[in-house]
């Protein structure tokens, strides 16, 4: 199953550029039979193809539609973030900063060698993308420290209470906390990536948030491997 996701997420980054390649490919054959005119001093003949048409295909859910030259070559430019991207970027900035706060426990609570290696890949894995979310955030003129948010209104996030269980924890005790509460905060990490995939339109935000649905699909199944 999460090898179905990570190939579904990549197949479908591959056709978001594939459409952005098309479109600039039909921008140039536009181009080239504009000046093939200017340089004949004559106008296409009547009855002859008004132009290609290109394949685009639709967001997660949504069907493929067929745009014209002209629709493609506009459909590349529309790469503008909207607040869908910038709401995403910051919301998962504090969302993983909260998965770092419970890997920084594991060392000295727990007592499995899984779970020390576990904790160990997620805050390797979400420490880069925490710094990738920030630099996208101010290239695009969004500085993630200007905007906040409620932790009890984002998907999987631990509460006050819990995280204070957590830190009490230790050994077999504070493995299975650390699985339980680890597991619940990807599953809310996946919905949010899933929101900002259908409602996004940023390429860089969508190939952010696809990384996340595949890599920590695959760490929610090696979790609940560890709690069996």
């Amino acid at each position: 199953m999460a090898q179905e996701v990570a190939v579904l997420i990549r197949r479908q980054s591959t056709r978001v550029r594939a459409t952005a390649l098309t479109a600039a490919a039909v921008a140039a054959a536009l181009a080239l039979t504009a000046c093939d005119a200017a340089e004949g001093g004559g106008s296409p003949k009547a009855g002859s193809n008004p132009g290609a048409s290109v394949v685009a295909p639709g967001k997660p859910g949504e069907p493929a539609r067929t745009l014209s030259a002209e629709e493609a070559v506009k459909a590349a430019g529309q790469d503008t973030a909207n607040s869908a991207d910038f709401r995403y970027a910051r919301m998962m900035i504090q969302h993983h900063g909260q998965a770092l706060v419970m890997t920084e426990l594991v060392p000295d609570r727990a007592s499995s060698t899984s779970v020390k290696r576990l904790a160990e890949r997620i805050s390797a894995g979400q420490k880069p993308e925490i710094g990738a979310m920030e630099g996208w955030l101010k290239s695009n003129g969004g500085d993630s420290r200007k905007e906040t948010h409620d932790h009890s209104a984002m998907p999987g996030m631990a509460s006050g209470a819990q995280l204070k269980e957590l830190r009490g924890a230790r050994g077999k005790t504070f493995d299975e906390l650390f699985l339980k509460l680890m597991i619940t905060h990807h599953q809310g990490a996946i919905t949010m990536a899933t929101e900002a995939l259908s409602e996004g339109n940023n390429v860089l935000v969508e190939e952010m948030a696809g990384d996340v649905v595949a890599q920590q699909t695959v760490e929610i199944d090696r979790m609940r491997g560890l709690m069996s």
